[in-house]
C-alpha cells in the first residue's frame, strides 16, 4: 500500500472528516461568542461599572519611547508607542469567551447523553411467547402446502 493511498484512507476515515467539520463549526461559534462578548456583554457591564470600557483596561509595566505625561488613553495608544502592557481587559473578555462556549459544549454534550440514555432504556423486543412460536410454524407449513 503506498502512502498516497494511506493517507487517503485516513483522511477519508469518518472520525477524520467529522473532527474536520467540528473544528470549522467551532471556530465559526468561537467568532460569534467572542462578538457576543465584546460587542453586546462587555459594554453594558463596562457602563454598569462607571464607564470602563475593558477593551482598554490595561497596566503600563513599561513605557515606550515617545510616553505622554498623562500617561495612554487607550490600548492601541500604547501599543504603538512601544509600552510594554498588562492587558486585564483583553484577558477578562478572553474568560467570558470561554466560559460561554463551555456552557454552549456542556449544554450540547448533557443533551446528547440524554438522548443516548434515553435510547438504552427502551425496552428491547421481548422474545415471542411458545404460542407465537408454534402459530408461526403452523403458518410456515401451511404456506408450504
Amino acid at each position: 500500500m503506498s502512502i498516497g493511498s494511506e493517507f487517503k484512507e485516513f483522511v477519508m476515515r469518518g472520525n477524520v472528516v467529522d473532527l474536520a467539520v467540528g473544528m470549522v463549526v467551532g471556530t465559526a461559534f468561537s467568532a460569534i461568542v467572542k462578538s457576543l462578548v465584546d460587542d453586546v456583554l462587555m459594554p453594558p457591564i463596562g457602563m454598569l461599572l462607571g464607564g470602563v470600557d475593558f477593551s482598554n483596561l490595561f497596566i503600563t509595566l513599561k513605557d515606550g519611547a515617545n510616553a505622554p505625561e498623562a500617561g495612554y488613553a487607550t490600548l492601541a495608544a500604547a501599543q504603538e508607542a512601544g509600552a510594554v502592557t498588562l492587558n486585564l481587559g483583553l484577558f477578562i473578555n478572553s474568560i467570558i469567551s470561554f466560559l460561554i462556549v463551555a456552557s454552549a459544549i456542556f449544554c450540547v454534550v448533557k443533551a446528547i447523553n440524554s438522548m443516548k440514555k434515553k435510547a438504552e432504556e427502551e425496552p428491547a423486543a421481548e422474545e415471542p411467547s411458545e404460542e407465537v412460536l408454534l402459530l408461526r410454524e403452523i403458518r410456515d407449513s401451511l404456506n408450504k402446502k
